[in-house]
């Protein structure tokens, strides 16, 4: 998942599919602040090719991005020359440092194959955040709200090239597994077919609000905004 011939583009792809990283980034910002005014500084989990973190950077004094993907995360790189980037888990990492707010957006965070990885997951998340700490997470689907059979497509044209994405998101089990195919063609190397598939966890909606709660967080949950999965919030417990 995730592999190179889809990290080259994936950005220009989702962009012109109507997806807004500065507007979002902006949001989850101000989301951040509303609970603690004074954050200055972020960690991105899945910070995949950087878009996201690209615009907290000018919102935050320090940022950093953690990325399981290595091709990914390569872009990252390319995009923000500089930047403290790591390659890691999010069910397991030490960045050896604590972070005033924790993003985890896309859905990503659905990747988590059971409720125990999502609970090591968040309980990750709060070890790198101070009490009055938040972490903001855009969850995938919930299992009440889920399309069994959902089918997209899109054609977009960045750049010399043409790039056509079509998907399929089908039930399995607990899970839901989406296949997508690429078709990219230009006049020179003419056209070329790959297909990616990435499997996620159905969560319910309590199911989050409870793993939130044994990581130790208040959780509050903000609904339809970021292309309608909506976004969860919690505040870590504990004295400044």
């Amino acid at each position: 998942m995730y592999g190179p011939e889809l990290a080259e583009f994936y950005d220009k792809v989702y962009e012109m599919r109507g997806k807004d990283y500065r507007g979002e980034s902006s949001y989850v910002t101000e989301m951040i602040r509303s609970c603690f005014p004074d954050a200055r500084s972020l960690l991105d989990v899945g910070c995949g090719t950087g878009a996201h973190l690209a615009f907290f950077r000018e919102m935050f004094d320090h940022t950093e991005g953690i990325e399981l993907s290595e091709d990914m995360l390569s872009i990252a790189r390319r995009r923000l020359p500089g930047a403290p980037l790591h390659q890691g888990d999010m069910r397991a990492f030490d960045l050896e440092r604590r972070f005033d707010a924790i993003v985890c957006l896309f859905g990503s965070v659905g990747h988590m194959a059971t409720q125990h990885e999502l609970e090591q997951a968040l309980t990750c998340f709060a070890r790198h955040l101070p009490p009055g700490g938040v972490v903001a997470i855009e969850p995938w689907w919930f299992l009440e709200t889920y399309l069994d059979g959902y089918v997209s497509g899109d054609v977009v044209t960045p750049d010399h090239r043409t790039i056509a994405r079509v998907s399929h998101t089908k039930r399995e089990g607990a899970g839901s597994r989406m296949q997508v195919h690429y078709v990219i063609a230009d006049r020179d190397s003419g056209a070329r077919h790959f297909t990616e598939e990435y499997t996620h966890r159905l969560f319910t909606r309590e199911e989050y609000v409870k793993a939130l709660e044994v990581a130790g967080f208040t959780p509050d949950y903000i609904d339809g905004v970021l292309g309608g999965r909506g976004l969860f919030l919690g505040t870590r417990k504990g004295e400044n």
